[in-house]
């Protein structure tokens, strides 16, 4: 299905208005005395002789605000939107699907810490883009999703690709807004921007209409018929487009300011802090258990990361945080976290939710002093009424928490023998997967680490057509077992059929050359070969070529009995 209006006419977009306004006509009429003064008023303000448009206006305001990628499939209904970008220096990523735009804004703003864009046409190229919004809602990622509309006079009638957008974002987003005149798109996307960061960051969507993103003589052509109307119905009716079209791009011009608004971010009281600090002293066996929301804006990684080292407590690490501490740092744990759960007497959930990863709260133990912190009031006292209870609810932000508890605290040390029972359980489960992994298989390799199942990377492989026009150097790892394994392991045992889950040992290495990129295949169980290729596709990555390396992998009981759901 075709999913944007790129080779549409501009006029499929503004169809003729006159039966279209009709129906509006006897309101029209009923005030016309008033109507006909703000007429007036209105085309005064209004410079018909401008090329300017809307989209220049959206484009202001990212620029102001730092953006620097916008990420779109394009459509007719955004076009101005995407050419003032690319004459304000915003780089324009065109992807091969609308969910992967918003799935690289999402990603832009997880690794920078700012607001990722994407933009897209309207209708089924909106829609597309539900899975990447509820993704980001769920990672609380600050994504700003801009929608091309039908023009404000065709809402509700039928007019090219026109859904009701605005209900369907309205679960997904923290703020929604559809613009109706060309002067209110900075002011809406300033309070977009600071929505999508403020308290527990998420995704916004602003919808912009055609017609306030076109020029005021392309509208005006498209709207207002060129040979004035005979009759006194013809002369109404063109007489209330006029006055629609002047309110539309009345004030679009008018000097406004673009930049960023105040963000509301939560904050720790002093009293709940102190409480909490009273907590931690007293303990003999704390443990903290890091989130996406330690790594959030405004305080920066390297503070929390010499923080976390201050206060000394062993650490899980999980979304965003991991990597926080490096790779073999002493405080940081990787394996047996419901067991340590279990045996510490304070645990701190920082930006941490009891949900299915922490089995709803029953990895708590009930002897244990919850202390819970996150700008999320909802999402900190999940399954707290039957599994779980906090001794302390912190609504605030978490990085900020951790600073004041460790200023609290002023460098009280706990007791080595926690933190070396917690390291020996580690090395002990690691241990056992290295001996796993040493285990042969009746054919390629066992187990490699991957940034792609051979399911998932069936999404995304057309997007190498985006990486090689963009020139964007990746490597793509891609384990290749032939099979939906995660489910396989399940079902096979549980339900004795492997049906749906078999795949192919497909050369989508090959594939991957087919769309201009490199590809290469890694299929012995031979260390010689793995380094030598993985080598190879870094050499061709620093080339500036991105490459998929196709990694033919056997089938271990690695995590057998696990359950995907």
């Amino acid at each position: 299905m075709e999913t944007t209006a790129a080779a549409a006419p501009i006029g499929s977009f503004f169809p003729s208005f006159l039966l279209l306004a009709f129906g509006t006509l006897v309101a029209a009429l009923l005030g016309a005395a008033h109507r006909l003064g703000l007429f007036y008023q209105l085309m005064h303000k209004v410079d018909k002789a401008s090329v300017r448009h809307g989209g220049e206006n959206v484009a202001a305001v990212l620029r102001a605000h730092g953006v620097r990628f916008i990420f779109t499939l394009v459509g007719g209904h955004i076009s101005p939107l995407l050419v003032a970008c690319e004459k304000l220096g915003i780089r324009v990523v065109d992807t091969r699907h609308e969910v992967t735009a918003v799935f690289a804004a999402d990603a832009v703003a997880r690794l920078t810490g700012t607001v990722g864009v994407a933009a897209v046409t309207a209708g089924p190229g909106l829609t597309n883009t539900v899975t990447a919004v509820k993704n980001a809602q769920i990672a609380q990622s600050p994504v700003l999703l801009l929608g091309g509309a039908a023009s404000t006079l065709l809402q509700n009638r039928g007019a090219l690709q026109a859904i009701d957008q605005m209900s369907l974002f309205r679960p997904l987003c923290k703020f929604c807004a559809s613009v109706r005149r060309v002067r209110d798109i900075v002011p809406t996307l300033r309070t977009a921007m600071a929505a999508a960061q403020s308290g527990t960051p998420g995704p916004v969507f602003v919808e912009l209409p055609v017609d306030v993103l076109y020029p005021y003589f392309i509208v005006r052509k498209e709207m207002v018929p060129a040979k004035p109307p005979k009759g006194l119905m013809g002369q109404a009716v063109a007489w209330y487009l006029e006055n629609h079209l002047a309110n539309l791009f009345a004030g679009a011009w008018e000097p406004q300011p673009e930049g960023p608004l105040p963000l509301d971010i939560p904050q720790a009281s002093p009293l709940q802090v102190q409480r909490c600090v009273e907590i931690l002293s007293r303990a003999r066996r704390p443990l903290i258990v890091l989130g996406s929301q330690a790594l959030l804006p405004p305080t920066p990684a390297d503070k929390l990361r010499t923080a976390v080292e201050t206060l000394g407590v062993p650490c899980f690490l999980g979304g965003m945080a991991r990597g926080l501490l490096g790779r073999n740092h002493p405080l940081h744990i990787r394996q047996n976290r419901s067991t340590a759960l279990k045996k510490a007497d304070v645990v701190i959930l920082a930006g941490i939710v009891c949900d299915f990863r922490l089995s709803y709260g029953r990895v708590l133990s009930r002897s244990s002093k919850i202390i819970i912190v996150n700008r999320n009031r909802d999402e900190m006292l999940l399954n707290s009424d039957i599994f779980w209870k906090p001794q302390e609810a912190v609504q605030g932000d978490v990085a900020s928490f951790v600073l004041k508890l460790v200023e609290g605290l002023r460098g009280q040390t706990w007791a080595p023998d926690w933190v070396e029972e917690l390291r020996e359980a580690d090395r002990q489960k690691e241990q056992t997967f290295r001996e796993k992994a040493m285990k042969p298989v009746a054919q390629h390799l066992n187990p490699i680490w991957c940034l792609f199942g051979d399911g998932a990377f069936g999404y995304s492989l057309i997007e190498f057509d985006t990486f090689v026009r963009h020139k964007v150097p990746v490597v793509a790892l891609v384990g290749n077992d032939a099979g939906w394994t995660q489910i396989s392991r399940e079902q096979v045992p549980s339900l004795g059929s492997n049906v749906a889950c078999g795949l192919a040992y497909t050369d989508y290495h090959k594939a991957a050359m087919g769309l201009g990129a490199r590809g290469l295949l890694l299929s012995r169980e031979n260390e010689e070969q793995v380094v030598s290729v993985l080598h190879d596709a870094q050499q061709q990555c620093q080339d500036g070529h991105p490459v998929v390396v196709n990694i033919l992998i056997g089938r271990t009981d690695f995590r057998d009995g696990s359950i995907a759901v």
